[in-house]
Parts: C-alpha cells; structure tokens; sequence
C-alpha cells in the first residue's frame, strides 16, 4: 500500500471524536504544564543570575546593562521569528479563539517560551502567566494542525491548551477552566468543559509535582489563617472601590504606554531594550527586596512589609509594568496585578488594623490580589478561584467575593470594556458578534449546500475514457465509486501526470485516482467544510453518508451559501404541493451497499420490473425500497385524508416474498400525496436511493410531455440512476389476468423465477455518453433474466460517413467484458441511418431483437429526446421491450 493511501487512511482515523478530544487533552494539559514549568524554571535562574551579576558590577550598571541587552535579544526573537509573541499573548489566543486569522502554532509557542523567559530573566515587571497561556494554546493548536480536525474541535482545544497553561501557571486547575468560560471561548457545552477540565487538571498536577515538590495545596502563603468579620465588610468594600479605579486606572495607562512607544517609531527589539534599560535603573534605585517580584510579592502578603514599603511597591510596580508592557515585551498582566493587588490590600489592612485594632494585613492582602486582578481582567469568578486554590482558605471566599465584585463593578463603569480587546483594537483587529458569530458558516451544514447532482467516474474506466470525460466537461476533477461506494478522486492534475510520464493508455482509473480522499459528512457546519478545505488546499469536498457518496461541495457553493444568508434570502422555501405521508411501512436490515427504488403501481407490470429490481439488487448487493403510492384530492391534507390500504399491502408482501427467496433486503412503504412524482422524489432523498427503476408507456398524449406527467418530472428531477421500463407484448400476454382478478395475478406474479417476456436477444445503442457506461455496467445483471442471452452493441452512422469511428464500440466491448466475465455472445457493429430512432427501429424488425436499451441524459440523447422523441419514437416504432438508462444527475 502506497504511502499516501496510508497517510490519507490515518488521517481519515484520526476524525475528531469524543476519545480522541480527551486523549489530546491529556497530552496538551502534559505539554502545558513542562512548558509552563520549563518557564519558571529558566525565568528565575535568569532572574538569579541577574541579582548575582550585582556583586560583579556596581548595581547601577549591572541592573541596567541586563535589561538592556537581554531586553534586545527577547524583541529580536519575537520580531525575527514569530511576531505573534509578543506581549501578553491572551488577546491573540482571544482573537483566534473568535475566528480571526492570527497565527498560533508550535513555532509561535515556542518563541514565546525562550523570550518570555529572557523577557523575565532581564528583570521587566511582567509575568509568566501569560505567557504560559499562549504557549498551551500554541502547542493545542500545533497538534490540531497535525490531527486533521474541525474548526470547532481545534477552538476546543485551543482552550484547553490556555486554560492548562494557566492552570500550571498558577497551580489552580479549577481557574483554568474558569478562565476558558468566562474570559476566552464563553462556550459551556459538554465536550468543552470536559477536554478543559482534563486538561487544567493534568497541567496542575504535572505542574505541582514538578514544580511544588508535592500535591498538598496549601501554599502556605501566609502564617495563619485567614480571619475575617462582619465589621470588617465596610473595610473590604473600600479595598474593592480602590482595586477598582485603580485597576481602571492601570488599564488606561497601558493603553498610554503602548501609543507613546509606537510614537517613538522604532523597532521591537529597541522598545523591549528601552524599557529593560529604564527597568533596571529604577529597580537599582530601590531596596534590594525590589530585584525579586515574586519574593516581593509574598513578602507584603506575609504581613510583615512596612506600609511605606508596600506604597512604594505599589508605586514602583505600576509604572514599572506600564513601562514592560507597553513596549511588546513578551511577558503578561497577572503577576504584576497581584503584585499591585497585594501591595493596596496591605496598606488597607494596616489602616484597618491601626483604626479597629483587629483584622489582617494578609487578609486583606490576598483580597486584594484578587481584587485589582479581577479590576484588570475583567474576570471575577476567575480571580475569587485562583487566590483560594493558592491559599485554601475557605475564610477568604467571603472577603474574596466582596473585593472582586465591588473592584469588578467600579472597574467596569470607569473603564468600560475588556483590556485585551482594547489591545486587539490597537492592531486593528475588533472582536464584534460578527466576527465571534460564523454566520452562515455556523448555521448551515454540508447537505444544505451540496450538490446533489454528482457527475462520477467509474473505477474501471480506462485512462482514455478519463480523458474524454474530462474533455466533455468543464469539472477539474471527479469523485471516482466502485459498487456505489466512493473510493477515490481524479483530478486533471493526475491526469497530467500520468501523460508526463508517457505511461499507457490502458492504465484503469483506480490505478492513477487518489485513494481514500478526504471527505465531510452531511452533518459538517460550513466552517467544517471550509476549515479542510483551506488545510488540505484543495477545491472541493465529496460528501458521504457511510461512504456512500450523496453530494459534492465547492468553494463556490461556501460562498453562494454565505451571499445568500447576508442577503436574508438563502434557502427560501419553495412553492410545492403539501408533502407526501407515510401510512405504512416495513423495514429490514440495513446490510446492502446501496438502495434501489421500485415504485409499484400497476399490477400488470409489477411482476417483472420487481424481478428486474432483484437481479440488478443482487449484482449490487442493494436493497430495494418498494414504494406504493396513494393519490389524494388536492383539497385534502394528505396527513389526515383516511385510505384503505388492505390491497397496497398485498402487493407489497408478495415482493417481500421475492426478495426472501434470493435473500434480499427489502423495505416497503405506502405514501398518500398529491403528486406520485413528488412522492417519489422525496422517497429517493429520504432513503438515499441509488437507482430507480419504474415502468413507463413508452409514449404519452400529454401535450409538452414526452414520457408523461410523472415520469418526466423524474427524469428531470431523480438525482439517482434512473431505469425507465416499457415492457413489451408476446405471445404469452394473452393470458395476463385481468386487473381485478386477485387469484390469478397472485399465481402470476410470484410463480417463478422465469419472466413471462422473452430477454434473449439485446439490442444497446452506443453514442459515446456516460449513460452508455451506466447501460454497460446494467447489462450483466438483466441478462440474467434471459436464456442463453446474445447481445449487440451498436453505433448509427450517417450514410455519408464512408469510414466511421469504431472507437466508442470498441471501448463499449472492452469496458463490458472487464466488467463481467460473460458467456453471453456480445458483437459490435454499426448501423448506417438517417435517425438513431430509424436505426434502432430497422435492425429491431430486421434482426428481431427482444430488449432494446437505450441511454440518456440531459446533455446527451435525452436533450435530443426533449427536440426530437428518440426513446419515445423507438418506444412507439418497437413492440418489444425498451429500457430506457438516464445515469445520476451531473451537477
């Protein structure tokens, strides 16, 4: 087996399913949790190795120099190799989470892995978090990239790979989850929740275990537990107003920063280097506890920081952070707004300490963190859960939700709006319903778009005959089946190939189709469909029920669809008569490769076609659908009209009968409508049927019709196979029962195997169309019905064609014989006529032929039907048997 079928097969495996969602949650809260871990490994070794470089060089110059240098290379990296990287990395994963087109991959997480640890390690008052956010989600997103899935599924996991990252990050499982919910993809269906609780926990655990040493979740931040009280509630409520104009505050003071540096029109390199630089030298100015973030950060939350040192912290850590990120540097917000958070709820409790002379400082301290990160992120529920998982102290839930829902309702009404969209509006880019919402890409699905009329390619067709196919039409490339089933796809590209390599013409399609194609379901959203086709970059999608090809889709039809749900007219129902009902039906099993519809009308005639179903039925491996149809005044709902179905039902037991005998699943149904046409239409797309197979008069004295009311309605509309049969007179019809004679057409319908018609001797006219191949691919199975059958394939050539092209007769012997192995005698030989009629017609009355079949199509006879009678004129000019074969509908 070649390796691309292999590749192709793996890929067709490895469908986004449930199991496989939560095997890759798994690996990606795995991945999240190393990376997350690597992170505050590498960052505080370069962080120690700074603070060490001070007592080499005075301190004024080391801190500066560090910043400087290592601020460099952190921008050049980002701008060099992945400007995604840059900055906080949420707003990006926010951004791609909402369908914008901004790159997340392997390679963007890991340059922000190594810049965000030099970024950190230079010294610059930004945090690891997230950054670990947009690396989990980089490397999700690699692996859905790797694994073909859908846009869905990727999103899925997309964040759950941000929320591991969080969840390592901070070593708080839950607030990942709560984060993916409230902040990035706002989703809550099961398969979300479930893929991100796998995966936050999996990156919490790994992350603890590599990073904490243990499982225990208490940090044990603070020496003593948490206290609070009632009359504290008025202290905790200013501690919330302030976080909150604060933190207000803070975000209209990124904004500030990011706008001066882009003033300054430099690149990112010198920005990130300028802000090391100015970070360093402010840091050497101030206490050496200020060289350690997360050290000052537990420091005040201990108690024990003096509330001019946390003032000045708080200070310090404002501007410092205003500073880093404004200029792109690779790092995020939540350190920095705990830090700040810490520093405002110490000085809080100080006060309240120094007015009651009861509370907390650390108390209020941990409220705060959450508080001013609630404030910044917009994120209440997120904030309350990740300063609890830290701490585990259910006393501070209370105090918690006080802070976070006060700071988080001042926040909001001074600064309306969440800070990473303000950050995405800066590059341009703004998240609206519109962009959040698909559209019609979220609402219709692959069968509302398909076309229905799939024009294939057989697999045993021969390179020529491929060649001409695609010469007749203007498709690039066609879905190739083999016993209905589809197996392949051609396209002109492989075509060429093959003729660039000088190989035979004898080749057959399957050995140059590509095998196993990809292939969408009738249930695929749109952005499914366009997601696979973009990611395989290819220009149409076969659509399959099993792997029974149904329809096809296009970028063309993608764009169709989405025009015309902007214009508030896709889909506009139509005009028709009120559906058929079901009153009755049976069901077998379904074990069949496809199904053939036989509709049972006349009792006279329901003999044999029923026969014919059950050879064609068994050289297929189809089932039948037997369908009586029951017709109603107009005036009637055909929901609600009574009917008597005691005789339909008959009939419909007798087929079963048959099809026992040759072991053949057969389901039955009788449909009460307005319309048989209609009723029979719908049944072919309800049940997916393959082929039709329905008699006809063979002529009609319907003004504008050819073949009848309802059998031209079919043959326009049936997007199947469709076999039209006229049944021809012998001598044995005489003794055809009348209709109303039940005993007798009991004994004459189901008596025996054998025909009361002659199928011996078979006359196929050949006109090079691709019904002559679907004439072909018939005839091994209705031969059976005869005795020792002889079959002639025929040509009609104009009198003044002194040496015709015997090519399409040729081709016609070949392709009949490679079908089957046949002891049937099968000759070819032309006909010289005015008229295909006349030539079919003389040699029927010359030679004494018993079946004629025929094949049409729109493009082909049956458009000469509609100008000039063909099958209709051979139908009235023959006594004997005319079949006539229309092949599915070409789109």
């Amino acid at each position: 087996m070649s390796l691309p079928v292999l590749n192709q097969r793996f890929r067709t495996w490895w469908q986004p399913r449930r199991g496989l969602a939560i095997a890759e949650a798994c690996v990606i809260g795995l991945v999240a949790a190393l990376s997350a871990v690597l992170l505050k490994v590498g960052s505080g070794w370069l962080g120690t190795w700074r603070v060490h470089s001070t007592r080499l060089l005075p301190v004024w110059l080391a801190l500066p120099i560090v910043g400087l240098v290592l601020g460099f290379v952190a921008g050049w990296l980002v701008e060099r190799l992945a400007p995604e990287a840059s900055g906080s990395g949420i707003p990006q994963v926010k951004a791609s989470l909402a369908n914008v087109p901004i790159r997340l991959s392997w390679r963007v997480a890991g340059v922000k892995l190594l810049s965000a640890i030099i970024a950190i390690g230079s010294g610059m008052t930004i945090g690891r978090q997230g950054p670990t956010v947009q690396v989990g989600a980089g490397l999700a997103a690699g692996m859905s990239r790797w694994v073909p899935t859908s846009p869905d599924h990727r999103r899925q996991m997309i964040a759950a790979g941000a929320g591991a990252g969080l969840a390592a990050a901070f070593n708080a499982p839950i607030a990942g989850v709560l984060f993916i919910v409230e902040e990035l993809l706002q989703d809550l269906s099961g398969l979300t929740l479930g893929t991100a609780i796998i995966a936050s926990f999996i990156g919490g655990v790994i992350s603890r275990l590599l990073g904490g040493g243990s499982l225990d979740l208490n940090l044990r931040l603070v020496q003593s537990s948490s206290q609070f009280s009632i009359p504290e509630i008025p202290f905790f409520l200013v501690l919330g107003i302030l976080a909150g104009l604060f933190g207000g505050l803070f975000n209209q003071g990124i904004i500030f920063s990011i706008k001066c540096y882009q003033r300054l029109h430099i690149s990112l390199p010198l920005r990130v280097a300028l802000a090391g630089f100015i970070s360093g030298i402010v840091v050497a100015m101030l206490p050496p506890s200020f060289r350690d973030n997360t050290g000052l950060r537990e420091y005040v939350i201990t108690g024990v920081a003096h509330p001019y040192v946390a003032a000045i912290a708080f200070g310090a850590q404002f501007v410092l952070t205003l500073v880093a990120f404004g200029s792109g540097a690779p790092g995020g917000l939540f350190a920095p707004s705990l830090i700040l958070g810490s520093c405002l709820g110490h000085i809080i409790g100080v006060l309240e300490l120094h007015i009651t002379g009861a509370g907390s400082p650390a108390t209020y301290a941990l409220a705060g963190m959450g508080g001013f990160f609630c404030a910044v992120s917009k994120v209440p529920i997120t904030a309350i859960v990740i300063v609890f998982e830290m701490t585990t102290d259910f006393n501070l839930v209370l105090p918690l939700m006080i802070v976070c829902v006060a700071a988080y309702l001042v926040a909001e009404k001074a600064v309306p709006g969440s800070l990473y969209e303000k950050l995405l509006e800066l590059k341009g880019i703004t998240l609206t319903k519109e962009i959040a919402v698909e559209g019609a890409l979220t609402k219709l699905t692959a069968k509302d778009v398909m076309q229905e009329r799939v024009e294939t390619l057989d697999a045993q067709m021969s390179l020529e005959e491929a060649i001409q196919a695609f010469a007749r039409s203007h498709h690039r490339g066609f879905p190739v089946v083999e016993d209905n089933k589809l197996v392949g796809i051609v396209t002109q590209t492989d075509l060429l190939k093959i003729r660039d390599r000088n190989l035979a013409n004898d080749l057959s399609l399957k050995e140059i189709m590509t095998a196993v194609p990809m292939t969408v379901t009738p249930i695929h959203t749109l952005s499914n469909v366009l997601y696979l086709l973009d990611r395989y970059q290819i220009s149409r999608l076969p659509v399959v029920d099993g792997r029974k090809l149904i329809g096809i889709i296009t970028r063309a039809d993608i764009i169709r669809a989405e025009a015309g749900h902007l214009n508030a007219n896709d889909r506009k129902p139509k005009l028709r008569s009120e559906p058929s009902y079901v009153v009755y039906q049976t069901r077998s099993p379904s074990i069949g490769r496809g199904r053939l519809l036989v509709p049972v009308a006349n009792p006279e005639t329901a003999a044999i076609l029923l026969e014919m179903a059950t050879a064609i039925a068994r050289d297929r491996h189809y089932e039948i659908e037997c369908i009586q149809v029951i017709l109603v005044s107009r005036h009637s709902s055909p929901s609600e009209t009574q009917v008597r179905t005691a005789k339909s039902r008959r009939l419909l037991r007798k087929a079963e009968v048959l099809a026992k005998k040759w072991q053949i699943p057969l389901h039955t149904q009788i449909r009460v409508t307005h319309d048989v046409a209609q009723a029979i239409l719908e049944t072919i797309n309800e049940q997916h049927i393959d082929l039709l197979l329905m008699g006809w008069k063979g002529n009609t004295s319907t003004p504008g019709r050819i073949f009848g009311n309802v059998v031209d309605t079919i043959i326009r509309q049936a997007t199947c196979e469709v076999v039209l049969v006229k049944l021809g007179k012998t001598s044995q019809d005489a003794g055809t029962p009348a209709r109303g004679d039940n005993r007798n057409l009991s004994q004459t319908l189901f008596a025996s195997s054998s025909t009361p018609h002659s199928f011996n001797r078979w006359l196929v006219p050949m006109a090079g169309g691709p019904n002559s191949r679907v004439a072909i691919k018939l005839l091994p199975a209705l031969i059976t019905l005869g005795n020792n059958p002889k079959i002639r394939l025929t040509q009609v050539f104009k009198p003044s064609e002194l040496q015709p092209n015997m090519a399409v007769l040729e081709n016609a012997i070949r392709e009949l014989m490679r079908r089957r192995k046949l002891s049937s005698t099968v000759v070819a030989l032309g006909v010289q006529a005015d008229s295909v009629a006349e030539g079919v017609i003389k040699l029927v009355k010359t030679e004494g032929y018993d079946v004629v079949v025929v094949g049409a199509s729109r493009e082909g006879l049956l458009q000469q039907a509609i100008q000039g009678n063909i099958p209709e004129a051979i139908a009235s000019g023959v006594e004997i048997t005319v079949i006539l074969v229309r092949s599915a509908i070409n789109s």
